[in-house]
């Protein structure tokens, strides 16, 4: 990854993105996701292209006034962790960069060696 498409992602995950520990099911230890949502489909192609993940579509329940919207979901534990990597030095709101480098630091001391 070059280091502008690293900074542009950081932005977009700055704006409308989030970094959280995820429970995929209810018997296993959280997870790091990233989820990005936008209603520019082209947009979470393209970022889907640079770090994986699954792009969702959304229930628009009023067409009328609302464009169709989508979420790119990476939970993949290999690819957020790399990905935050890539984009931590980047990132500008203080929230999602402490969350972003305590998942990088701690999260596999805190987590047992199979996720469970």
């Amino acid at each position: 990854m070059e280091i502008w498409e690293a900074a542009y992602i950081a932005g977009i995950i700055d704006g409308e993105g989030s970094i959280s520990l995820t429970r995929m099911h209810e018997r296993e230890h959280r997870r790091p996701c990233i989820s990005i949502a936008s209603t520019d489909k082209e947009l979470l192609i393209y970022l889907q292209s640079l770090s994986g993940g699954t792009i969702n579509n959304k229930k628009n329940y009023n067409p009328n006034k609302h464009k169709d919207s989508f979420t790119l979901n990476i939970k993949n534990k290999e690819a957020v962790i790399s990905l935050l990597g890539f984009i931590s030095p980047y990132l500008r709101v203080d929230k999602k960069r402490k969350r972003a480098l305590w998942i990088l630091k701690k999260y596999e001391e805190v987590t047992p060696r199979n996720g469970k």
